[in-house]
């Protein structure tokens, strides 16, 4: 058997120096040379979905040895949740880095950029292709560093500034992870495998201790930095804004939504089932409140922001909110009078599209919003306005992702958030908790429309706001962004319409995969 998922993770690791060196020859044969890493391994990750949707177990496996010390293997995997998410992180990268052969043009050390955007792709992929717990920590932390000195070097305005904040907010949540890890392993009896973990979680002794339901607390909270939800996503808006685009992409496309990813599949799906029916229920109430929380502060701060970028970076708090709420009506045996009902419901399927989905929308959103800034040489959307006659394509590609964005149909984020609110009404059969945090989900997904429509119409429509020139200044033109933008955009409009009108490929695959209740 080809080691499909070996090859994913070790040709973009071997790359690395390569990309160097081809970028200080030509920085945009090192951008095209990560497309075309990305475009095999999207291949490659493509070859294990029939294993996956016809395997008793619905899971593609490669382990390898490794730590024979501590017995751990290197151990990579893909089921129907890994493959989508990864899928989508692949797409993204092959996106930015084709999108960075005009927009980084002229910056300087950019095979140092292209050296640490391949490095990037390596923890972003690495964290979703693997069960084991060691390598999840090292993939995890391995985001980390490209991207402290992606939005140091080429970001905008105290960059590095920012990415300090970036740097320690996430580490401090690493650590949390790492205790988290640490109290798995012990209560295990050194299983360092997510899935031989949970079933030595659930037995006796074990399940419904205080270890476990540390463990569950420390994972969570870990995650819930890199997601940035509230109250730790002080981070993210400065980051996202100070960014370059195509970082601005993976960051609210990719590396946000790894946290989220994370919460399903190490909180959730690897220690949850053992915390007991109590506890668990009153962690998935505390998951909703954040979630509303999230979703209405994101929103709200989005309404009224007026720098593209960071408007767009509070939308992704409030996205982070439905994807929290929807990891809140996680499939949980909750009491019903004498007897003991398993909830399941379409909320997982609709969670993990939408983390799908906002990837999509919210790199294309960023990486037109980044078109306009590279174009305009402005962020502030009170001074432009009428840019669709003068961008066109850049203006149809945005209003395709704010739309979807917003919710609205035919797009990617519709659907999905359709089906987390089918499921929010099938949890509410039976508990009725749910009820008032699903209406104030339904006013937020109000919010995020206006303030969609708002970011389109001042950017877009209307009249150009006037400018003062200097005298004998002449004013800046403004074209288009340029074919390799274009391209870029072209292949995440596609994606976001299709997923929208036919989301059936992630649907099947998402729905192979079955987690125990608590």
């Amino acid at each position: 058997m080809f080691p499909a998922l070996l090859a994913v993770f070790a040709i973009p690791t071997i790359s690395i120096p390569f990309v160097y060196l081809i970028g200080k020859k030509s920085p945009k044969a090192a951008a095209i040379f990560i497309a075309l890493i990305a475009l095999v391994n999207i291949i490659l990750v493509l070859t294990t979905v029939p294993t996956v949707l016809n395997n008793s177990a619905h899971r593609y496996i490669e382990s390898y040895t490794w730590i024979s010390v501590i017995n751990t293997k290197f151990t990579l995997f893909t089921d129907g949740i890994s493959v989508s998410v990864a899928l989508v992180s692949l797409v993204l990268i092959l996106v930015a880095s084709l999108f960075s052969i005009t927009y980084m043009a002229g910056k300087k050390h950019l095979a140092a950029y292209y050296a640490l955007l391949c490095m990037l792709s390596v923890g972003m992929v690495g964290v979703f292709l693997t069960s084991n717990l060691i390598l999840f920590y090292f993939c995890w932390e391995l985001m980390l560093v490209p991207a402290y000195f992606i939005v140091g070097e080429w970001g905008y305005r105290d960059s590095y500034k920012q990415a300090f904040k970036l740097f320690i907010w996430t580490h401090a949540g690493a650590v949390f992870v790492l205790l988290g890890i640490g109290a798995v392993y012990v209560a295990s009896g050194g299983q360092t495998d997510i899935f031989t973990a949970q079933t030595a979680l659930m037995g006796v002794g074990v399940a419904g201790s205080s270890i476990v339901k540390w463990a569950l607390v420390a994972l969570t909270a870990g995650f819930a930095v890199k997601m940035a939800v509230i109250p730790v996503h002080i981070w993210l808006p400065d980051a996202h804004s100070e960014a370059p685009a195509p970082m601005s992409a993976l960051l609210s496309g990719v590396i946000i939504s790894a946290g989220a990813y994370a919460i399903l599949r190490l909180s959730l799906g690897m220690v949850f089932p053992s915390v007991g029916i109590t506890f668990g229920t009153d962690f998935l109430y505390a998951l909703a409140i954040v979630g509303v929380l999230s979703a209405f502060f994101g929103s709200l701060i989005a309404l009224v922001s007026t720098d593209i970028k960071r408007l767009i970076a509070y939308s992704s708090i409030a996205h982070m909110g439905y994807i929290m709420f929807g990891l809140s009506l996680f499939p949980v045996s909750v009491l019903a009078g004498e007897t003991v009902i398993l909830v399941s419901s379409l909320a997982i399927v609709g969670t993990v599209l939408h983390i799908v989905s906002h990837a999509l929308s919210k790199g294309l959103l960023f990486l037109t919003a980044g078109g306009v800034m590279h174009q305009t040489e402005k962020r502030d959307i009170r001074k432009m306005g009428g840019l669709a006659s003068k961008m066109p394509f850049t203006a149809v590609s945005s209003t395709i992702a704010a739309l979807s964005i917003a919710g609205a149909p035919p797009f990617a984020c519709f659907i999905s958030e359709f089906l987390i609110f089918v499921g929010a009404f099938q949890v509410i059969k039976v508990d009725s908790f749910y009820i008032i945090p699903t209406a104030l989900m339904l006013v937020a997904t109000v919010i995020s429309l206006a303030y969609m429509l708002r970011f389109t119409s001042k950017i877009y429509l209307g009249q150009p706001a006037s400018e003062e020139l200097a005298p004998g200044e002449e004013p800046h033109k403004i074209v288009d962004v340029s074919n390799w933008m274009k391209v870029s955009l072209a292949i995440l409009v596609v994606l976001v319409v299709l997923v929208g009108i036919y989301p059936t490929f992630f649907i099947h695959l998402i729905q192979t995969v079955s987690f125990g209740g608590a």
